[in-house]
C-alpha cells in the first residue's frame, strides 16, 4: 500500500478500493504505458519499474542518466491504482515497482498469495491531518467530521494519528489493524467517515478534517507544513510505512535490482527529495 512522517505512498501512497485490502487508486486502474503487459527481462538492458505518478515516478526519472551510464535503460510505467503494479510484478511484466510501503506489501502478499519482497527502503511520506471546514484541532466542534482512508493499513494509520493528537482512544492492541470499530473513546463524538484514499483531497472541503496519505497530498498541492498534525520521521510509523523498491522473491540480488537500488540511494537523489518535496517526502537512506 506508503509511503511514515508519514503506511506508503505512499499510496499512492490512487482509484477504486482494493478488493481485499481496500487501498485506493484512481478509477480504472490502468497503466499509462500501453506496453505495460510486455514481459520484463526480455531485454536484459531494460529495467521496467511500475510506479505511482508522484512522487515515485518523479524520483525514478531522476536516475535515468545514472542507470544509462551503467548500460541500462530505465522504463517507468505509471499506474493509477495499487493492485496492478503488484500483479504485474508477480506476473514478471515488471522488474520492480516503487509505489507502496512495506506494511501494504506484506498485507498484499498475505491476502493475494503473491511472492514480492523489499529490495530496499527509500523514503517515508508523512501522513497528515489537514484542515477542511475547521482550521485547528482545538476548534473542532462536537460531532465534527473526520475523513480517513477506507483501506485496512492506512485507516489504522489515520486513526493512530487521531489518537496521537488526543482526539480518540483506540482499543488496546488495535495497532496497525485498527478500524473505526476499534475506537474505544471518542470525547468529541467525531463522525469518522471512511473514504477511498485518492478521494480524500476532493472531500476535504466537505469535512472538518481529513487524514491524507503523503502522495495524495502532494498530488493535491497540499503542503505538509500546513498540516494540523503529522507523523514523525523517527516514529514507529516511519519504519512501518517506509516506501520500498519491491521485486519478485529471488530477484533481490540481481544485477538490475542492485543497479536500481544503488541509483535510488545516491546523494543526488537524497538532495532531490529534500529540495523538491519540502518535508512531504523524507529520504530514509
Amino acid at each position: 500500500m506508503k509511503t511514515t512522517f508519514l503506511k506508503k505512498a505512499v499510496a499512492l501512497v490512487a482509484a477504486c478500493g482494493l478488493a481485499t485490502l481496500g487501498l485506493a487508486g484512481c478509477a480504472g486502474g490502468s497503466s499509462s504505458d500501453s506496453s505495460a503487459s510486455s514481459a520484463a527481462g526480455a531485454d536484459g538492458n531494460v529495467i521496467r519499474v511500475g510506479a505511482s505518478p508522484s512522487p515515485h515516478a518523479e524520483i525514478l526519472n531522476q536516475v535515468k542518466d545514472a542507470l544509462a551510464e551503467k548500460g541500462y535503460t530505465l522504463e517507468v510505467v505509471e499506474y493509477n491504482d495499487y493492485i496492478l503494479p503488484n500483479t504485474a510484478l508477480e506476473n514478471d511484466e515488471l522488474d520492480a515497482n516503487y509505489f507502496q510501503h512495506i506494511t501494504y506489501l506484506n498485507d498484499f502478499n498475505e491476502e493475494n498469495g503473491t511472492h514480492l519482497v523489499s529490495a530496499a527502503g527509500i523514503h517515508f511520506e508523512p501522513f497528515g491531518l489537514y484542515a477542511g471546514k475547521t482550521t485547528s484541532l482545538a476548534d473542532l466542534p462536537d460531532g465534527a467530521t473526520a475523513a480517513v482512508p477506507n483501506d485496512t493499513t492506512n485507516e489504522a494509520r489515520a486513526l493512530l494519528l487521531l489518537e496521537q493528537e488526543g482526539l480518540i482512544k483506540l482499543k488496546e492492541g488495535a495497532g496497525l489493524t485498527a478500524t473505526k470499530q476499534d475506537v474505544a473513546e471518542n470525547p468529541k463524538n467525531l463522525d469518522i467517515q471512511e473514504v477511498e484514499a485518492a478521494q480524500l483531497p476532493r472531500v476535504l472541503q466537505d469535512v472538518d478534517i481529513a487524514a491524507i496519505n503523503g502522495n495524495y497530498a502532494l498530488e493535491a498541492d497540499l503542503n505538509v507544513s500546513d498540516a494540523l498534525a503529522v507523523e514523525g520521521s523517527e516514529s514507529d510509523a516511519a519504519n512501518a510505512y517506509v516506501n520500498v523498491i519491491a521485486v519478485k522473491e529471488g530477484n533481490e540480488l540481481s544485477e538490475k535490482t542492485q543497479a536500481l537500488v544503488e541509483a535510488l540511494t545516491s546523494d543526488a537523489v537524497k538532495s532531490y527529495i529534500q529540495q523538491t518535496y519540502d518535508g512531504a517526502v523524507v529520504p530514509l537512506f
